[in-house]
């Protein structure tokens, strides 16, 4: 009896550890760019309503085309605007950077995760509730962003390859003449 009591106790134990396994499971979005891909994993612990976000934009195909429309180096790099950054379906250079998707803003989901290189973060307008489709991926450490925009990942695998997109003019804000684009998004790896 003590032998059947044992063997259940570390069944449990097992469904358990197993169960906090599948429940802590990592998410992934890979960016295909012209130079290669980039995997980043996503955060939703920290940003669970934007991370929601992003992965049903990639599903649904909305991100494929869209131009990097904003690049400062030693920076960032700026991206999302499905509304009108799409450079095969509606591309607007004159308002890259202004639209977002057809879904509402989100509410900010700050948290204390700090903006190093390779961290994804939510692009906004000066409302902090105002995050919607455009993202950026840092270049550099930026501590001035940290608690002011929304963190919802970290490039784990091709930063290489961020590191080639075209950067944009200093002289105006970053826009970028021809720019790069995300060729194809996915969720997972």
């Amino acid at each position: 009896m003590k032998l059947f009591k044992y063997a259940l106790a570390g069944a449990l134990l097992l469904a358990t550890a197993s169960g906090s396994a599948w429940a802590q499971a990592k998410e992934y979005l890979t960016i295909q760019l012209k130079d290669g891909p980039v995997v980043v994993e996503l955060r939703p612990d920290v940003a669970p309503k934007h991370v929601e976000r992003l992965k049903a934009l990639a599903e649904k195909g909305e991100y494929d085309n869209v131009a990097f429309h904003r690049v400062i180096d030693g920076f960032m790099a700026q991206t999302g605007d499905v509304q009108y950054g799409d450079m095969e379906q509606g591309f607007d250079a004159s308002a890259a950077g202004t639209g977002g998707s057809s879904e509402p803003n989100l509410p900010a989901e700050f948290s204390d995760v700090p903006f190093v290189r390779g961290t994804v973060g939510m692009a906004r307008a000066q409302d902090p509730n105002s995050a919607n489709s455009q993202f950026f991926i840092m270049f550099a450490p930026g501590d001035f962003l940290n608690g002011q925009y929304t963190v919802v990942g970290q490039v784990v695998e091709g930063m290489e390859n961020v590191d080639k997109i075209k950067r944009g003019d200093d002289a105006n804000n970053g826009a970028v003449t021809e720019p790069d684009r995300m060729i194809k998004v996915t969720v997972g790896k």
